[in-house]
């Protein structure tokens, strides 16, 4: 069996790692090739990730960032449907709810090469959010929908999709486990940067709802401003997207008043797991850190007004504050540990969906 993988951002090099590693332990019964979009393109927010993930290196690899939602899609699906031709795999497998993903999914459903998505069925039911948009197409020309939860089941059910459908539980948890006790041996960025476990608050911002609102963006930094002090600085690896929005607006110097908000360049995946892992709280408007938080027993405060991983807010770990100062400083003092979360599985999801792809495949 044949898989082509299309990855193209962050967690996507995440969740890829473990599926990957599952399919190296099939001996060569199944076989993959990975194709890279290129929409993120920074080294450190890609080629790192391979580096240290021990993901193989990208059969192709497209160069589809910097560009508007439409010509990244238009341009990933003209160039995807040229490698599906060429390499005839078996399944098209997809990542969570990227450009990358509706492209890779539009381009194998028109040349009726069955497609398997990871993460399928997650909803925020926001349709003004680009992923949200991209999950629920995706979802409905796929021919594996592979789920983390229950709820992301009855989503798809209460949208009329029943076939195909299988709980797996969450890659990124497989993720978490392994790679943890990786960075623990590996990463020293708490020693770099000064800071001790417990004793920080982590944030992260690069949503566009966020960044490319004045109003919000604003809101957020000075959320951060006033939760920021030398017993604990708020660090704020800062996404590209997000260092170039602060940059358009001319707010970064107004901002960033409070010097203990310590903004940093992006970090390696391994670092990132060791500063969320050490981190009094995390902050912000990713899906999968929200995850990754609680998978590491860190409370989270989510810089949105809604989240697809609702089951991190019914067991008390994770709080919606959306961007008003205010309520993002108020969430951030009541945040606590919540109650363990058994949706996400036992760490071998990726197994499951290799073994799933084999059976569905025959």
């Amino acid at each position: 069996m044949k898989i082509l993988t299309i990855v193209g951002a962050r967690p996507q090099f995440i969740k890829a790692a473990m599926v990957s590693l599952a399919v190296a332990k099939r001996g060569g019964a199944v076989t993959e090739e990975i194709l890279h979009t290129g929409q993120h393109y920074d080294p450190v927010m890609s080629e790192i990730f391979f580096e240290q993930m021990k993901i193989p290196q990208p059969s192709v690899m497209l160069e589809c960032g910097g560009m508007s939602h439409g010509a990244m899609t238009g341009k990933m699906l003209t160039e995807i449907e040229k490698e599906i031709v060429q390499r005839k795999p078996d399944w098209v497998l997809v990542y969570g709810d990227t450009n990358s993903t509706l492209a890779g999914a539009l381009a194998a459903a028109k040349l009726h090469v069955p497609v398997a998505h990871v993460e399928a069925g997650l909803r925020s039911y926001n349709k003004r959010m680009p992923e949200e948009l991209n999950r629920i197409l995706t979802d409905h020309v796929d021919s594996l929908l592979l789920c983390p939860t229950s709820v992301a089941v009855e989503n798809l059910a209460s949208e009329g999709i029943v076939e195909g459908v299988h709980q797996v539980g969450d890659v990124m948890y497989d993720a978490a486990l392994l790679f943890g006790k990786t960075a623990d041996q590996e990463s020293s960025i708490l020693e770099s940067l000064f800071l001790h476990s417990g004793n920080y608050m982590l944030a992260t911002v690069h949503r566009a709802e966020n960044t490319d609102d004045p109003m919000r963006l604003a809101s957020i930094f000075q959320a951060f401003a006033q939760l920021a002090s030398q017993e604990c600085p708020v660090v704020l690896p800062l996404h590209p997207r997000t260092a170039a929005c602060l940059a358009k607006l001319r707010v970064m110097d107004k901002l960033t008043t409070n010097q203990y908000v310590r903004c940093i360049e992006p970090v390696s995946f391994l670092e990132m797991v060791t500063l969320e892992k050490n981190a009094r709280l995390v902050l912000t408007d990713s899906g999968g850190i929200q995850k990754e938080a609680y998978f590491h027993g860190v409370p989270c405060v989510t810089l949105r007004e809604e989240t697809e991983w609702v089951e991190t807010i019914e067991a008390g770990w994770n709080q919606l504050a959306g961007a008003d100062t205010a309520s993002i400083v108020n969430a951030c003092r009541q945040a606590k540990k919540g109650s363990q979360i058994d949706e996400y599985g036992t760490g071998n999801a990726a197994k499951k969906i290799i073994k799933l792809l084999e059976e569905c495949g025959t």
